[in-house]
């Protein structure tokens, strides 16, 4: 299986977003439980030139991708412990890459913040 530190999970989210910034906090705090995973909140308006044409407008939107590339690319609800679930899940069993807009954008999120 694939080491904790290929793993990215990566929050699409808004300034504007009211539950974008209660989630912030969880988000941040599951990010310190999983120090080998990077976890990166990305604001859609601040980088518009990393989402490109792709359209988000659910928040959060969640992408969790490891070195193969993109494997979840959703809205999520706003609970801290159904991502914790999800990122376990992934681990053990991750999906299938996901389709070609969705691997340029994590592709665009790597090349900006790695």
């Amino acid at each position: 299986m694939s080491c904790e530190s290929q793993w990215w999970v990566v929050c699409l989210c808004a300034g504007w977003c009211g539950v974008c910034r209660e989630y912030q906090p969880l988000f941040d705090a599951l990010a310190v439980q999983h120090p080998g995973i990077r976890f990166q909140w990305v604001d859609v308006e601040d980088e518009s030139d990393v989402v490109g044409d792709l359209d988000i407008e659910t928040f959060p939107t969640l992408l969790i991708a490891n070195e193969a590339g993109a494997r979840f690319f959703s809205p999520l609800p706003p609970h801290i412990g159904v991502l914790d679930r999800l990122i376990g899940s992934q681990r053990e069993q991750p999906g299938p890459l996901l389709g070609a807009d969705v691997q340029t954008l994590w592709h665009a999120i790597q090349d900006k913040l790695a």
